[in-house]
């Protein structure tokens, strides 16, 4: 039997909304605005030249650059074609950008105009890309000289050929960051992206009707894979934006009649306190989503005040599960505040021990999860494959502990991780950079409440001569070897760190000691 009687890829999604929706706005970014059909047949033809250019099943294809309607067609291009996305941070310092570029073994670099520098530098250091491709922007910029422009791509005539993959093919490799000072390449297939595609239409109700706005950024699996594909999938209109600040957002959600938005805490308190909310007129907006980070309480009550309308949901996961896991829904805010909710649809969790023992409602312990969407591995990363699958369960690193009703709340982190502003930071990766620095005998980096970023980077260092250093001067070496969201906000100084007798430092006793820091 013909295989592609069965088929249900990234690619094929795509098309079949094209063929039930072909008239329907579906990308507006800027000035452009394309029909699902024109986005279906632009598609086609981007990823005939990509093929033409000798790129197929398999292939990597780097993305750098932010939010647009050239990055949403290179998607669903690349996943015709059967190759592999490689979304990259765009705040990455080069050198960090050409670690991900030379471990996926990407071949080919789409750059914006902003990013294009950045893109040749780390390209420059040494790896596997072959080419690098000019993607236009929200606003229109001029294209790069010496560089390949993907419209001319799209532009040209052609049919992608019937290449030979399935479901069960990578889709995409999103590198996280972890406890270890190198970032791990999370390995997703079409099937598992899909499945939580679903997840996301059954229990958090993306919708034909919806008019999204995707203004995080796209290399980032929340927005990529929780609205802007399931949007695609029923055939919403997506909104695309590539700055989210509060003035831009709230014109936008005036503007475009939105009803669906999505963003960290960090956005949403940003909008909450400009001068323009209350008189920005969002009737609309009846669906509201957050997620990255633990959303303050007294902030949901704020939003609920002030837009008495919007329903609001909180979606908790990782990259690892394509990535929603529990979802809170709308009627069970009020009355189970701070909590991640319910495992979604395809979801099955639950909370163990150090040995993998399920753990009594009520008890602490690790979050583990069992679901068609969860990655098949770290990409060439064995080891810590088999370390994240210990026991048959994928183990998030997250502490956790359920209610009598099945309710999860989010305790701690496992693993020593800091989410500032919505963005996942190793501890361990900013200690070490901070160790290349003279004069430092000893760090702790811990996250620290923060009233804009929700946690911020906070470094607490011995000298080896006390009062031989100064936290300018960590910081600016921090500043020339890490992305700037890595780098921390505040460094103190100490004589001692608390460790347990196993000689381990006691990061959690930092946290409680540095609760009440000033900012």
């Amino acid at each position: 039997m013909d295989p592609r009687i069965h088929r249900h890829t990234l690619g094929d999604l795509l098309r079949r909304t094209a063929a039930r929706l072909p008239d329907k706005l579906g990308i507006l970014c800027g000035e452009v605005q394309w029909s699902y059909s024109h986005f279906d047949k632009l598609c086609n033809r981007l990823a005939a030249s990509l093929h033409a250019g000798g790129l197929g099943v398999g292939d990597r294809i780097g993305v750098l650059a932010r939010n647009s309607h050239s990055f949403a067609a290179l998607r669903f291009a690349v996943a015709r074609l059967g190759a592999v996305l490689v979304p990259i941070n765009f705040m990455l310092a080069p050198p960090e950008i050409a670690f991900i570029l030379d471990h996926a073994q990407v071949t080919v670099l789409c750059v914006d105009s902003e990013f294009s520098n950045p893109g040749r530098e780390a390209v420059a250091l040494g790896n596997s890309v072959r080419e690098l491709l000019w993607m236009p922007d929200e606003f229109s910029s001029p294209p790069v000289s010496g560089l390949h422009n993907i419209e001319d791509l799209w532009d040209a005539p052609g049919e992608p050929p019937e290449l030979s993959f399935d479901a069960r093919d990578m889709a995409q490799i999103i590198y996280t960051s972890g406890t270890e000072s190198r970032p791990k390449g999370a390995v997703l297939t079409h099937e598992a992206v899909i499945w939580q595609y679903v997840c996301c239409l059954v229990d958090a109700q993306v919708e034909q009707t919806d008019r999204i706005l995707h203004a995080m950024p796209l290399y980032h699996c929340a927005q990529l894979d929780v609205f802007l594909g399931p949007g695609v999938y029923v055939g919403a209109t997506n909104v695309i934006t590539s700055r989210p600040v509060a003035d831009r957002l709230l014109q936008l959600l005036r503007q475009q009649r939105i009803n669906s938005f999505f963003s960290p805490p960090t956005v949403w308190i940003a909008l909450l306190r400009s001068v323009d909310f209350d008189s920005a007129g969002l009737a609309e907006l009846g669906k509201g989503y957050y997620g990255a980070s633990i959303m303050p309480v007294e902030i949901v009550t704020e939003l609920q005040r002030r837009l008495p309308l919007l329903r609001l949901w909180n979606l908790y996961g990782q990259t690892e599960m394509a990535p929603v896991a529990t979802v809170l829904k709308p009627e069970d805010h009020s009355r189970k505040p701070g909590s991640a909710g319910r495992p979604g649809l395809n979801v099955e969790t639950r909370i163990v021990d150090e040995q993998g023992v399920q753990v009594p409602v009520g008890v602490t312990g690790e979050i583990v999860h069992r679901s068609p969407q969860i990655i098949t591995g770290y990409y060439s990363d064995p080891a810590r494959t088999a370390q994240a699958f210990e026991g048959g369960w994928f183990h998030s690193g997250d502490l956790g502990v359920f209610d009598d009703e099945g309710f999860l709340t989010v305790v701690d982190r496992k693993k020593d991780m800091i989410k500032s502003g919505g963005e996942n930071i190793s501890s361990r990766e900013v200690e070490e950079a901070i160790y290349q620095l003279a004069g430092v005998h000893e760090v702790a980096v811990i996250g620290v409440t923060h009233p804009r970023w929700i946690e911020a980077i906070v470094a607490v260092v011995i000298p080896v001569e006390q009062g031989a250093l100064e936290e300018s001067a960590v910081i600016e070496h921090c500043r020339a070897r890490l992305a700037r969201f890595k780098v921390p906000k505040r460094v103190l100084f100490a004589s001692v760190l608390p460790k347990s007798p196993s000689g381990k430092i006691l990061k959690r006793s930092l946290r409680e000691r540095y609760a009440e820091l000033k900012w």
